[in-house]
């Protein structure tokens, strides 16, 4: 080696130019760049630049000077200065083919992330992660670019490779930051819409390439790079914003509305496409809302390879699928929607991840976002793998991933997704296939300490939104607040009550009168929590049959079974989601891979059905005794609930405005002058009645209005006789209430 090449890798040792050259280095930072050097009695600076293929580099400065510089070996180039070059410079390489490639120099800029980012990501308490890790476009030193930022602590090196370097893992080596486990590089010259990955050498020497776990866009499956996202979308729903933390869910109206956006509507003239997120917006805040839902629940978005997994093998938690078009084209389908008074909750998956080896699985060569132990780290019923809720970073990761979509997308909520498996660390195990928590039980700690951290961290950071579980046991204290030892959530899915429901209702009414306790078994603890009263997908699909063909009897009987079903899920306390579709009484069960059966539209006895949706969901939301006391006992009351032999079932909802009084016939056999208590004395209006005629029930002759006499049946002094349809719902409110 030459004096002059000797003096420009003054204090650089071989051994880190070696892991330069071969890959390997996790701080490239402390060779290439910027660097004092002394020669002689000489004090300046020392730059240097690395590209393996290059023959001759020469450095740019800011006034358009050119300097060759120094070749030092194996594509390393070196050249001192007695003073430093001001601000960024650019360094040309050329090569034996003639071709030169020519960028600012990534080395020649410091590090954009702050030591209190790291200690907050170490921690786990970056509430707003997204913002310093993955990929963010920004400019530093008056130079555009794109800084990376990704943690890999168990890697020995890790690059950021793409379209920009030709996806070549020695050319841009990022740096390790410390002992944070995170690693950084300011890239000039990359803007949105540029592809990349991370290259990541692991300890054992192999080679992973892996997308950004924080990458905010993807490509469309099933290509799986990470793309570099900006958002210039201008909200248009700030009055909505601002008015949401002041309604409280519980004691509104809030009737759900369940979609899987790939399924809703498709483009069957340009063979079957899946619509965009702009397309689909306007028509379906038209149809929810005209129906008369409140809210519309997404099926996941995040990115997901396997489609049929419906969203929940998520492979991107911060990029929004691109199969529907941009990160702004989903914000526009928010505003749309808000635009049109209906919230938008997700659905969230931080159960579990598959085990595409693209995404998180093993990501920096170890067990990183999963359990190592598969009687920990790996659901046998899915097949997919388990977050280790034990790791700051890990719990940090979703947490605020958890504030990303409410924040970013201004989603009202989030439906997180098989909650239960989380808390049990025996969940769909048997006995020597799990183990037990540090306490010899059998509860998930670091899970539920993640829980209460999600639900803490989202009413202090989004006020207004909720956070609703899919739980299906008995924990208690679900919907309890973290404060008095609770998990936090706002509501709980029913699954007790969806069950019992669609049992009994799927039973000949000729046996129902000995299954009374189905249907009001829900009851009993129907105030142990804040409940959410599902009939979502997962009750469509996998050989299960359409709602409209679980209910028995012939066509006409299956219709108004499936409008009494419906009524009761709205009309009895807590709050009501609906799978989509239900609005057209489908004959075939849901399938994924096509659009709705709108053509159902154009048959009578299904448009019938809309009308009767329409109609109940209009209702319940004009009439507050429905729900302004949901959370309260006080706002329910059977009348009577003992009646077997008629299947025959009466209750009163009411709040501080008043009261209605609710009355069930489930068998096919219509019953006149049947005799109730009245919470009242006066005359009563009916106000609806699933039986009607324009909704394709029978239009049996009953007074549309009746009298209370002073004659005592179910407990109260006075009661009335009413006619009742078959197989109906009816509905009736005080006159002048």
């Amino acid at each position: 080696m030459s004096d002059a090449a000797a003096d420009l890798l003054q204090g650089v040792s071989p051994e880190a130019i070696r892991a330069l050259r071969s890959g390997e280095s996790a701080t490239p930072n402390a060779i290439l760049g910027r660097h004092p050097a002394r020669i002689g009695r000489k004090s300046g600076w020392c730059v240097r630049a690395f590209h393996p293929d290059a023959v001759s580099a020469r450095l740019l400065g800011r006034g358009g000077e050119e300097e060759a510089m120094l070749a030092l070996g194996e594509g390393l180039f070196g050249l001192y200065r007695a003073a430093a070059a001001e601000g960024p410079y650019r360094i040309s390489f050329a090569f034996d083919d003639g071709n030169d490639w020519t960028r600012h120099d990534p080395y020649g800029f410091a590090p954009t992330l702050g030591d209190l980012d790291l200690h907050l990501i170490g921690e786990g308490r970056h509430r707003r992660l997204w913002e310093v890790l993955g990929a963010r476009p920004m400019e530093v030193d008056g130079v555009a670019g794109t800084r990376f930022a990704v943690w890999a602590p168990n890697a020995c090196r890790v690059s950021v490779v793409g379209d920009f370097c030709a996806w070549d893992g020695r050319l841009l080596p990022m740096v390790a930051r410390g002992d944070s486990g995170v690693f950084e590089l300011f890239v000039p010259g990359v803007s949105a819409g540029a592809h990349y990955k991370y290259e990541l050498r692991t300890r054992d020497g192999a080679l992973r390439s892996k997308t950004d776990p924080l990458a905010r866009a993807m490509e469309v499956p099933s290509g799986t790079n990470s793309i570099v996202a900006a958002s210039a979308y201008q909200w248009g729903d700030r009055a909505w914003m601002e008015r949401r933390h002041e309604i409280d869910l519980a004691r509104a109206p809030v009737a759900i509305y369940e979609v899987h956006l790939g399924s809703w509507a498709r483009s069957v003239e340009q063979g079957n496409r899946m619509l965009t997120y702009r397309e689909l917006a306007p028509r379906i805040a038209a149809h929810a809302s005209d129906l008369g839902f409140t809210h519309v629940e997404l099926l996941p978005i995040a990115e997901h390879a396997f489609y049929p997994s419906w969203g929940y093998q998520v492979t991107g938690y911060y990029a929004p699928t691109a199969r529907y078009g941009s990160p702004d084209d989903l914000r526009f389908f928010v505003d749309t929607m808000h635009a049109a008074g209906l919230g938008v909750f997700l659905d969230w998956v931080p159960a579990h991840f598959p085990k595409d080896d693209f995404s998180l699985r093993r990501f920096d060569g170890t067990a990183l976002y999963e359990h190592d132990d598969p009687r920990r780290g790996e659901h046998p019923d899915w097949g997919t793998l388990i977050f280790n809720y034990e790791r700051n970073e890990v719990r940090n990761f979703l947490v605020a991933n958890a504030l990303y979509w409410l924040q970013e997308f201004h989603f009202d909520g989030l439906r997180v997704d098989a909650v239960a498996s989380m808390l049990y660390l025996d969940y769909s195990r048997k006995a020597g296939e799990w183990l037990p928590n540090r306490e010899g039980g059998r509860e998930n700690l670091d899970a539920i300490e993640f829980l209460r951290q999600t639900n803490r961290a989202v009413s202090e950071e989004v006020p207004g939104a909720v956070v609703i579980a899919e739980e299906s046991t008995s924990w208690t204290g679900v919907t309890r607040p973290v404060a008095e030892g609770g998990l936090g959530f706002d509501f709980k899915w029913n699954m007790g009550w969806m069950h019992d429901t669609l049992v009994y209702f799927q039973r000949d009414p000729i046996y129902r009168r000995h299954h009374q306790q189905e249907l009001t078994f829900s009851m009993v603890y129907e105030y142990s929590e804040r409940f959410v009263s599902p009939l979502s997908h997962d009750e469509v699909v996998h050989g299960k049959g359409s709602l409209l063909n679980k209910m028995p009897g012939d066509r006409w009987q299956q219709l108004a079974n499936l409008r009494a079903l419906l009524s009761y899920q709205v009309l009895r306390p807590g709050k009501a989601l609906m799978f989509m579709g239900t609005e057209l009484a489908p004959e075939r069960e849901w399938n994924v891979d096509q659009s709705l059966d709108w053509h159902l539209a154009d048959d009578p006895a299904h448009a019938a059905m809309a009308v009767f949706l329409r109609d109940l969901l209009h209702l319940y939301r004009e009439q507050s005794s429905l729900w302004g006391e949901d959370p309260d006992p006080a706002g329910f009351a059977w009348i009577d609930s003992q009646d077997e032999e008629k299947s025959v079932y009466s209750f009163e909802r009411r709040d501080a405005s008043g009261h209605l009084v609710v009355v069930m016939n489930l068998t096919p056999t219509p019953h006149q002058d049947y005799r109730i208590g009245a919470p009242a004395a006066g005359r009563y209006r009916r106000i609806f009645c699933s039986d009607e005629a324009r909704y394709g029930g029978s239009d049996f002759a009953t007074p549309t209005a009746v009298e209370t006499e002073p004659q005592p049946c179910h407990g109260r002094d006075q009661s009335m006789c009413l006619g009742l349809p078959p197989l109906s719902v009816i509905v009736l409110a005080p006159e002048g209430e």
